[in-house]
């Protein structure tokens, strides 16, 4: 796995089924590393910003740049297990922490009301006036019992969500 233009041995499936904690079956994987290659124009066995951007649906997505922050860099095993939390098998926590960092643009371990603001910004652009992003976020955080002044934490971001019906699934074609 050390060169992107390597081929997996089984050892290497299997360290990456763990790595992603079998969210993965072997074949997925298989597909993942062709895909990851694909994305490593230059083999050098990691993915950078520009190549992620390469993917129309990526770079279409209105959080790309958040994302970006999360991916560049990524060798294929981190590859793996990044897109592990957009599987069907992953659980909610594993969604949720997904999510969590999203909102965590600073790494610090919470997420504020300006970081929920913004990526609400990023996601509704001008279809919606920063007041009314203010009011929706400031009446879900009343509904789970916080303010605008409380900086949430992961527990607390799960707490917000586990009742909300997270769905982030993406498939991975079996050739």
């Amino acid at each position: 796995m050390g060169s992107a233009s390597s081929m997996l041995t089984q050892y290497d499936i299997e360290l990456v089924q763990e790595h992603c904690h079998y969210l993965f079956g072997q074949q997925e994987i298989v597909c993942l590393y062709k895909r990851f290659c694909q994305l490593d124009r230059n083999a050098k066995g990691f993915i950078s910003a520009d190549e992620f951007l390469s993917v129309p649906e990526f770079a279409m997505n209105p959080i790309s740049q958040r994302l970006i922050k999360m991916v560049d860099g990524l060798n294929f095993k981190d590859f793996v297990a990044f897109l592990s939390a957009f599987s069907a098998k992953a659980t909610l926590p594993q969604k949720v922490e997904t999510i969590f960092k999203v909102y965590d643009s600073d790494c610090k371990g919470k997420v504020t009301f300006n970081d929920l603001i913004q990526v609400l910004h990023d996601l509704t652009g001008s279809y919606m006036s920063d007041k009314q992003r203010e009011v929706v976020l400031s009446e879900l955080l009343h509904e789970a019992g916080y303010t605008k002044e409380s900086s949430l934490l992961l527990d607390d971001f799960f707490k917000i969500l586990e009742n909300r019906g997270v769905r982030m699934e993406v498939e991975i074609p079996v050739d």
